[in-house]
């Protein structure tokens, strides 16, 4: 190939025909007085020169992330499921052995379980960051299966308290914070999906454990019943504390109760908003799920009957929490739950309300179910966009502790009905649906703060 030949100074520069010169203007370099120009007019107008944009690894999601979802799947099954089956026992309990005057004595068994998930956020917390994941899991699961196995021996309410209320309930907790420390660091672009499939862990136990449940009631009675639950549990939580694990190692730290509850994300008006709005949903998310079993019998269907309707719930909560995170990665996780929310408290008033056959309370149980759980699904994503990552842990642990008012949803309203001159179970299908109302009011007032275009991805 020809090349250029070198020229004396002056001379006309030849070039081979055939020889393709870059005509492309190359920018100049700038020289160190330009650049102290530039500094100039930097310090005179206010001007930033704009800077070259700093290339970042772009962020991979690993197939082995699913693998993930299915441990923490596992753990939710075990937990929220046992939970949101508790209607099933106290509908039995209420029959053949305390009497319906203990119904709410019998409430507060699902109260205290529910009070421990939420108020031992920073005890879960703490024991994360001194053990680490998988030595806390193992602690979790042990205190599941134990509050379980120790329930089958109760003879009285209170024991039931110790045992299902306050053992399991701190075992659960331990174990929903080590999965919710896990998951979303394994997914961005589908991260609303998987922490969907696992919220609808729960949903999938609350379909199984009726099952399980009735006919071992029947048969063994209540104390086999949740032995045999207990080990279920236990096989279910070895399996996740096998393969649920960070994506990176995470360094044990001395954290301090200070560290984990920073109450400063309270000065965030959307984080008050939100939990608010959550708060106040939440308050009537488990009165179906409590009150549905013991509904159906007052209308003369049985209890498998009533159990079936928990489990066709808890299967359309499934699907539900799933199609939930789906939606929010095409629509916005605040907009997707204010609709679901919506959604919820709709169905309480024009389906429950007029409910007396088992078709229709069939129908109620899967359209409530489809759209009762979508915080479960959401929270993780809309905590992230309010507060950030960094301040996502603190801002967990006081959303979870402020949830803490939900759980005396069953209480009031049992006392609401117990105090009121209406139908019996009316003031249970009023309270489900002002409180999902509210909620979803609440919701809509974040969604306009964040952006007050109606249809914009929020």
């Amino acid at each position: 190939m020809s090349e250029i030949q070198s020229q004396s100074p002056g001379t006309p520069l030849k070039v081979d025909p055939e020889t393709k010169l870059d005509h492309t203007p190359t920018p100049p370099i700038p020289s160190p007085v330009s650049m102290k120009d530039q500094e100039d007019e930097v310090h005179s107008t206010g001007k930033e020169i704009p800077e070259k944009p700093i290339e970042v690894e772009e962020f991979q999601e690993m197939p082995f992330g699913w693998v993930i979802v299915i441990g923490a799947t596992l753990v939710q099954i075990t937990s929220y499921g046992t939970i949101t089956s508790w209607g099933v026992m106290q509908n039995y309990f209420e029959k053949y052995y305390f009497g319906q005057d203990k119904q709410l004595d019998l409430s507060f068994v699902g109260t205290i379980s529910l009070i421990f998930i939420y108020g031992s956020a920073p005890i879960s917390q703490l024991l994360i960051s001194w053990l680490g994941i998988r030595t806390s899991m193992m602690i979790g699961s042990a205190c599941v299966s134990l509050g379980l196995i120790t329930a089958g021996w109760a003879f009285e309410i209170w024991h039931l308290y110790l045992s299902q209320g306050i053992l399991f309930g701190l075992g659960a907790s331990i174990m929903y914070f080590c999965i919710m420390n896990v998951v979303p660091a394994w997914f961005r672009k589908h991260q609303g999906l998987a922490l969907g499939i696992v919220a609808a862990g729960s949903g999938i136990g609350g379909l199984a454990i009726p099952f399980i449940m009735t006919p071992i009631n029947d048969s063994l009675g209540p104390g086999w019943t949740y032995r045999i639950l207990g080990l279920i549990c236990l096989a279910c939580d070895i399996v996740a504390v096998m393969i649920v694990k960070p994506r990176a190692p995470v360094p044990h730290q001395r954290k301090k109760f200070s560290d984990i509850v920073q109450l400063d994300v309270l000065k965030n008006i959307n984080m008050v908003l939100f939990s608010l709005g959550s708060m106040m949903s939440l308050l009537g998310y488990f009165i179906p799920y409590f009150f549905l079993p013991s509904y159906a019998t007052s209308k003369g269907l049985s209890d498998q009957q009533g159990s079936a309707m928990i489990a066709v719930s808890s299967a359309c909560n499934f699907i539900g929490r799933i199609i939930a995170g789906m939606v929010a990665d095409r629509f916005g996780a605040v907009n997707t739950n204010v609709i679901f929310t919506l959604m919820g408290s709709l169905s309480s008033f024009l389906i429950w309300t007029f409910a007396e056959t088992y078709g229709s309370l069939m129908a109620y149980s899967a359209i409530f179910g489809l759209f009762c759980g979508s915080y479960f699904s959401l929270l993780s994503p809309i905590l992230t966009k309010i507060v950030g990552l960094e301040k996502y842990p603190t801002a967990l642990s006081v959303l979870l502790i402020s949830n803490i008012v939900s759980v005396f949803g069953p209480n009031i309203a049992t006392a609401i009905e117990n105090n009121v001159n209406s139908p019996r179970y009316f003031s249970y299908k009023m309270f489900a649906g002002v409180t999902y109302l509210l909620g979803a009011m609440i919701l809509f007032i974040l969604k306009i703060r964040l952006n007050k275009h109606i249809f914009s991805k929020v």
